[in-house]
Order: C-alpha cells, then structure tokens, then sequence
C-alpha cells in the first residue's frame, strides 16, 4: 500500500469518528497549546526586556557603579550578607570616577532602596503614593528625558539644596490637567513645598508600570530631607559609539583606588550595564524551560497512552475488514503501515490543532495584558514533530498487532 494511499485511508478513517477522535486527540492538543503559547510568552518576555526594560532602567549606552549589583536574585544568603556589608557609594566615588572617564557625557548620582512614596497636593487635587528620587542634574541626560515643558534641574540647584522639582508627565497630567500648566507651580511633596522647574515628556507603560509616575529632586535636598539611602547609584553615560566594556573597566579601575583594594582582593561594589538585566532575566527564564518539557512530557504521554488504547480499540473493531484486506493480498507491512498512518495523522492533527490553540492562546493573553507574546517558528516545529512522534512511538504495537493477525480468524469475526 503506498503511503499516499495509507494517509487517504487514515484520514477517511479518522473523519468518520469525528467525536472520538478529538477527545483522543485531547491530552496532546492541551500539551501543545502550553508548550507553544508559554515559550511565546516567554520569548516575547526576553525581547522586551533587552528592547525596553533595560534601556528604560539603566539608560541605552549607559553603565552603572553601584553598592549591589542588579541581577541581586542570583545572590545566595551569604553573599547578600557580604554585599550588605560594603560601603555606601558616595561623591568622593563620582570624583574618582569622572577623572577616569573625562570622554563621558555624562555621570549622575541617583537615589535608590529605600524609595519613599509621597502624596503629592495641588490646591484641591492629591495623586498618591508617588515615587520621589534624589538626582544630580545629569541623571537626565543618562536617562534621554525629554521635557513636554519646562527646563530640567540644573547643577546649581543641587548645590543650593534648591526646593523644586520635575514632575514625570502622569503626575503632571493628573494634577494640573494639561502638563503646561504645572511649570511654575507651587505644589506640595508630602509636607515639602516645592516649585515645579519642568515637566518630562511621556514615556509609556513597561509591563503595566508606568514610567511617568514620579517626581525627580536636587540629591542635596533629597539627602537633607530623607537621609542617605542604602543603594545609591552612579550612573554613566557614554558618548555613541564609545566603548562600554572598556569604559566599564577604566570605572572599575577608579574604584579599587577610590577604596584602595589591593591585587586579589574582590570587589565591594559592582559595575553593571543593561546586558546584566537581560542576563538575570535570562536566567529565570532558563530555569522555566526546565520545568516546562516535563509538564508537556506527561500530557504528551498520557495522550500517547489514549492514542494507543483507541487504536487498539479500532484493530478489534476492524479484525474482519483486516481479514478481507490480507485475503485479497495485502501484506503485512501494508496492514502495518495503514495503522501507523492513522496513529500519525491522529498525533499530527493533534499537534496542529495544539499550534492554533496555543497561538490563539498566547495572543489572547497579550491583548488582554501587558504581557508580551512571540511565536517562534522552532517552537511551532518542535510541536509538530512531538506530535507526529508521539504517534510513531504509540502506534507502532496496535500496527504491529493489527499486521500479526492470522486471516482466516480475522474472517471468521463477526
């Protein structure tokens, strides 16, 4: 029987129980669908992260010399002791820094953990729980804010311990209605009046988060009002083209002489660029694809198990059309190869049927939420040749059952 011929028939076979053959088909269809719309999920996860979030946080072209490093959740109990322990970053660090990297375009000090969250009040209109961060002028520059109205806060304002303010677009919008309107302003952060000096143009939401809502102060007067904070951080940003791991290294250079660390000795900060964002979220990302097989193994196998079970149930309710078969010369691979075709094309659809579902699954998903999707052809490859696979692997004992049976018994069933 040629495979064209074999195919007809599974396909023939498989439209005339068209009930059972979709319940059958259920335990890969599930499988398939998670393993498709996860991995897009998580793929598209990866590419926002290195597009967006990183640059949103640590600025593009841009470094950090910080207390901790970013990717902290990779840190097991006794180094989270050991980086506790450090000393705080501080203006003597941005002096040894900056004479390191007189080629860069910037280098800003920023507030970090704690972060305290104000009510921020104009006349009658409140917007609560605003993020407050304590910045030197060129915290904006690293950052690329642009400004809707307004000017940023200026070097001279830090050093007067200046008590005025920028506000990111969304709290502007909410209080003043038209972000024009807020320049100029007396406002109130907390119990602190403060004058608002400019106004950031929007940038958007990441993840749900958006990152408009806060409000930016001189360090100085962020430092006399909340204290020193436990994390704060030096950040660096490159002219284009520069060379970032090299500028990397001539900071870290600074820093072991800042602290007079001798040969050997491990470092008591770190000097992180975007990549090591990317790397952390890489590597959670990781540990999910080694959960993910063994989910998708056990619904493939449970559905490989139906698979063999209804065909084992079709070779009995077929004995007589297989008697009739090898009476008028079918052979045994032929009876072989019919009902290895019809485990394969119930496995394949099941897979297929598995893509649309999963992709459907993971767009559904992206609409409804900030969460992003990507479907990737391998993802879509891999599904298909589980599922053609798990009907080879689940097929071959009722073919091979089915191909054994004596004829002249076969005919004799009623």
């Amino acid at each position: 029987m040629p495979v064209s011929e074999a195919l007809f028939v599974a396909l023939r076979s498989i439209a005339a129980h068209k009930l059972r053959s979709f319940f059958t088909l259920l335990g890969i269809i599930v499988s398939v669908a998670f393993l498709v719309a996860v991995v897009a999920i998580i793929q598209g996860m990866n590419a926002y992260v290195s597009d967006k979030l990183a640059g949103a946080i640590v600025g593009t072209n841009a470094f950090q010399v910080r207390r901790e490093p970013i990717a902290i959740g990779q840190l097991d109990d006794e180094e989270w002791r050991e980086v506790q322990r450090r000393p705080l970053i501080d203006e003597r660090d941005v002096q040894f820094v900056r004479r390191a990297l007189p080629d860069a375009t910037a280098i800003a000090m920023q507030s970090g953990f704690p972060t305290p969250l104000v009510d921020i009040h104009w006349r009658n209109r409140t917007v609560g729980d605003v993020f407050i961060f304590g910045v030197t002028a060129p915290f904006q520059i690293v950052q690329d804010y642009r400004f809707a109205s307004g000017e940023p806060l200026s070097d001279v304002d830090v050093r007067e311990r200046r008590y005025v303010v920028v506000l990111g677009w969304d709290v502007a919008e909410k209080l003043f209605g038209e972000a024009d309107r807020a320049v100029g302003r007396s406002i109130r952060l907390g119990r602190l009046p403060a004058v608002v000096k400019g106004v950031t143009a929007k940038k958007g939401t990441v993840l749900g988060q958006s990152f408009d809502g806060f409000a930016l102060i001189p360090f100085s007067t962020f430092e006399s009002l909340y204290g020193r904070r436990q994390t704060i951080t030096i950040s660096v940003k490159m002219p284009p083209g520069a060379s970032i791991e090299a500028a990397m290294a001539r900071s870290e250079e600074a820093m072991r002489i800042a602290r007079r660390l001798r040969p050997g000795e491990p470092n008591n900060f770190a000097v992180d660029k975007a990549d090591a964002l990317v790397e952390f979220w890489t590597n959670m990302t990781q540990l999910l694809f080694t959960v993910i097989p063994a989910v998708v193994a056990i619904g493939l196998i449970v559905g490989g198990i139906v698979i063999m079970n209804i065909m084992l149930m079709s070779v009995r309710e077929r004995t007589r059309e297989i008697g009739i078969r090898k009476s008028l010369g079918a052979r045994r691979r032929d009876i072989r190869r019919q009902f290895l075709a019809e485990s394969v094309m119930l496995a394949f659809l099941g897979g297929a049927l598995g893509v649309a579902a999963g992709w459907a699954l993971a767009f559904s998903i992206s609409a409804i939420s900030p969460l992003p999707a990507r479907v990737t052809v391998w993802s879509i490859s891999v599904a298909l040749a589980l599922g053609a696979a798990i009907g080879i692997v689940f097929g071959v004992y009722p073919a091979a059952r089915a191909a054994r049976l004596d004829p002249v018994i076969a005919l004799r069933q009623e």
